[in-house]
Parts: C-alpha cells; sequence; structure tokens
C-alpha cells in the first residue's frame, strides 16, 4: 500500500489561544454565551507546527516525542498551518480507545492524538509581519464556503515526509471534492506568499494515533484490516464518523484564527 505522505509534523508547546480571535467566531452553539462560560478549547498538542518564536532555538528532539523539526527554527518565523478542527463525541473517544489498544498488540507505543483535525495545507513558515495579511486574504477566500458533511470511515496508515513518525488515521470516503475545493483556495493564498501549496491528489484524513519511527510496516496489513473490522463493526459508526465541518482554522505560532463557514 502506498504509504501517503503527512504534514511534516513537529513540535507545539502549551500555547494560549489568540482570544481575540476566538471571540464570536464559534458558530451557533456559542452564541448568547458570555466568554467566561464557554468551555476554552483544548490547545492541540499535535498540529504541526514550531512553538512560540520566542522560545530559545536549542531543541532537544525527546523533549517533544521524538518529533523533528521539518525546516530551521529561526526567531520571527512562525509555523502556519490552516486545517479544519474536528469536535468529537463521547463514542468517538470509546471508539478510539478500542483502536489504540488493539493496535498496541502491534506496536506498543501507539499513542492516542488528543486533538483531532483534517489538513487543508502543509505546515508553512510566515514571517511575523506577514501574518495579518496572510489571514485576512484567507478570510476573504473562504468567505463564501458554506458547511458541509464528510464521512471519515477508511483506518489507513501514515507517515510523516522524513519517516519519523507513524500516523493511523481515518481517511475521508465522502466529501472529497468539497474538501479538494477549500484546498484550492488556500492553495492560491499560500501561492500569493509564496509558500508551498498543499500535496497532489492528497489523503484527506483524521490522524487518530502516532508513535515514533516508520512502524507502517507493523501496523499495514493484518493489523490494518482489523482496525478496519473494529470501525466497521461499531455501532452507529456510520453517524458517528459522519462529520459536519463547520469552521476553518489557521495557526500561525501560538494565534488561532478562525473562520466560520457558512
Amino acid at each position: 500500500a502506498m504509504s501517503a505522505a503527512l504534514v511534516g509534523y513537529s513540535s507545539s508547546e502549551e500555547e494560549e489561544e489568540d482570544e481575540e480571535e476566538e471571540r464570536g467566531d464559534r458558530g451557533d452553539g456559542a452564541q448568547g454565551i458570555p466568554p467566561a462560560a464557554r468551555p476554552r478549547l483544548p490547545v492541540p498538542t499535535d498540529l504541526p507546527g514550531a512553538p512560540d518564536p520566542d522560545e530559545a532555538s536549542g531543541e532537544d528532539s525527546a523533549r517533544h516525542g521524538g518529533r523533528v523539526r521539518g525546516f530551521a527554527h529561526e526567531r520571527g518565523n512562525w509555523a502556519t498551518h490552516v486545517y479544519l478542527p474536528c469536535g468529537v463525541e463521547e463514542e468517538f473517544l470509546e471508539l478510539l480507545e478500542l483502536l489504540v489498544s488493539h493496535a498496541r498488540t502491534y506496536v506498543s507505543s501507539v499513542t492516542a492524538a488528543e486533538e483531532f483535525h483534517l489538513s487543508l495545507s502543509q505546515c508553512v513558515v510566515l514571517r511575523y509581519h506577514w501574518i495579518e495579511p496572510f489571514v485576512r486574504t484567507l478570510r476573504e477566500r473562504l468567505a463564501s464556503f458554506h458547511r458541509f458533511f464528510c464521512v471519515a470511515d477508511q483506518v489507513k496508515v501514515y507517515t510523516n515526509q522524513n519517516k519519523t513518525r507513524t500516523f493511523i488515521g481515518l481517511e475521508v470516503s465522502a466529501g472529497h471534492m468539497q474538501l479538494l475545493e477549500l484546498v484550492s483556495e488556500v492553495d492560491r493564498v499560500l501561492e500569493e506568499f509564496d509558500l508551498p501549496t498543499f500535496y497532489k491528489d492528497p489523503s484527506f484524513h483524521i490522524s487518530l494515533a502516532w508513535c515514533v519511527g516508520d512502524m507502517s510496516g507493523k501496523l499495514e496489513g493484518q493489523c490494518l484490516r482489523e482496525l478496519q473490522d473494529i470501525v466497521d463493526g461499531f455501532e452507529d459508526s456510520a453517524l458517528l464518523l459522519r462529520i459536519q465541518w463547520e469552521q476553518i482554522r489557521c495557526k500561525s505560532g501560538n494565534k488561532y484564527f478562525s473562520f466560520p463557514l457558512r
């Protein structure tokens, strides 16, 4: 099986969300709730991207679970990523637990993701002064997009580009066309800023778990078939894995920007 390349995952320290951007951008559910009473979103731990640019750059990859940065970390460079955030139900976490514990019988170091998203860009590097115009251009380009559903129900094994990590993900089987349309708009913005565009023929997916090193050989084949059986046999899996996207998000350094879908 083709091992699809993933975003070049790198480290991401505990970071504060950019409150300004989040306020009022949460979609229908958040209206009328005072900001203090709203649940804070968990800080994504597994997004591709560098830590805060002010952090010292002498880094020890062991501190980051063996993650290796895909590009030189320089002061003033902000690791930037465009993605669809994926909120999950309790049942989804039960399914995740089943999958992870089964995968561990093949590779004991498999670790569940704590946050779920679907990437619309690679992790790219923006100079600090380009963040604001980049986000503004992105907002304009994405303003006309409507909410849509995806079905993510095909278990697949991925490695990052430099083969330092392996991921177990759920690949999208329906909603691919809308995702390609979104990516083509994001790509146009990236091109305007001379940044690398997304992969050609991407495999859209939500990462569920990861481990250090290239473990694709152990996780593909028999293990993958058994993981797919677990997904297919899970109660209400068809409903559970039909995801409605409500917003697009851009993370740049430690700032988060949300673009609600109509």
